[in-house]
């Protein structure tokens, strides 16, 4: 006589937890429930708190300062300026920068509609499966967790470390090797941006997370997210060719 096992469901704390130390335990929840908002509770109060640090410790004129030098064709555009336009403009760029980032829950799911929506068309009319919008809404959230690691390293290194002069938003910490150069040529920074730690955890759990909802090969899984990660990566390092 054979004894079936049951699963015992998750809790949204533990999925959570089991995101960092058993991803797996997770992503196989996700087919009994696809309800994601605890860890988007979580990304939103690490968004803010990642932005008002950097509104007290750097303030948003000076990053807006340290993004356009990251462009020598935009650094050379305001450097033509008389003084007081140039102080307009980057006061406004400042503001701007700074009523973005405070909205960025916003930009959050947003990124995780687009991404999903383009790994749910993968997955579906690619490779034939039958995974929903929702699952794959909730694998992005959960496989985005470490990235909270990466909030926390940012409020660590503006309140201890030095890095305030040359702080942006784009590369705010040292997890990646483009962060540790900052003299290349911004495509190269772009492509050595994503050597990230962080990032890649974040697509090793993408892999492992679809492969699951999915219900395809971790081989398969892996073909698909890391195509979409070397597009990307192309996108940017074309976009920072072509703009600096």
């Amino acid at each position: 006589m054979t004894e079936e096992l049951e699963v015992k469901p998750l809790s949204e704390v533990e999925r959570v937890v089991d995101g960092f130390v058993a991803p797996s335990k997770t992503f196989t929840d996700i087919l009994r429930s696809t309800s994601w908002l605890v860890p988007f509770l979580l990304a939103t109060v690490m968004s803010i708190l990642v932005t008002f640090t950097v509104d007290k410790k750097v303030g948003f004129e000076v990053v807006a300062a340290n993004q356009v030098h990251q462009s020598p064709k935009s650094e050379e555009q305001l450097n033509q300026l008389p003084p007081e336009q140039k102080a307009a403009r980057l006061r406004i760029s400042g503001v701007v920068t700074k009523y973005i980032s405070y909205g960025s829950p916003l930009l959050i799911l947003i990124v995780t509609a687009l991404g999903s929506l383009v790994l749910w068309g993968c997955f579906n009319f690619g490779l034939g499966s039958k995974t929903t919008f929702g699952q794959m809404f909730a694998v992005w959230i959960y496989a985005s967790l470490p990235r909270l690691l990466s909030g926390l390293l940012t409020i660590f290194t503006l309140c201890f470390g030095n890095n305030q002069d040359s702080f942006t938003l784009q590369n705010p910490v040292g997890t990646n090797v483009g962060y540790y150069t900052p003299d290349a040529a911004p495509w190269l920074k772009a492509a050595l941006g994503y050597l990230d730690v962080i990032g890649i955890w974040n697509t090793i759990l993408l892999i492992i997370g679809t492969a699951i909802v999915a219900k395809v090969k971790m081989s398969s899984a892996a073909i698909v997210v890391v195509g979409l990660w070397l597009l990307m990566l192309l996108l940017s390092v074309g976009t920072a060719a072509a703009t600096s």
